[in-house]
């Protein structure tokens, strides 16, 4: 049986995009993420009375809440970058 040798290429080929194509969407993904995490803080400060103080205990209370579930992706840190 004759077996074209090209085939190996095409298939290493279509495996670089996909893998290529499925970091691009994680990646959009995360970001989409941020920033709706970002947005609900800003609205949730935007209804406290006292924001300044309003604000500094809530991005530490939810990087209390996260962190243990989530990691260090939402650390108080990145939380306020996230806003």
């Amino acid at each position: 049986m004759l077996i074209n040798q090209s085939i190996i290429a095409d298939i290493k080929s279509i495996i670089a995009q996909s893998k290529d194509k499925a970091i691009r969407a994680v990646d959009h993904q995360r970001t989409l993420m941020y920033w709706h995490i970002g947005k609900r803080i800003f609205e949730e400060e935007q209804e406290g009375k006292d924001r300044a103080d309003y604000g500094t205990f809530l991005i530490k209370y939810l990087s209390e809440k996260l962190q243990p579930e989530f990691g260090s992706g939402f650390s108080t840190r990145q939380l306020n970058w996230y806003r």
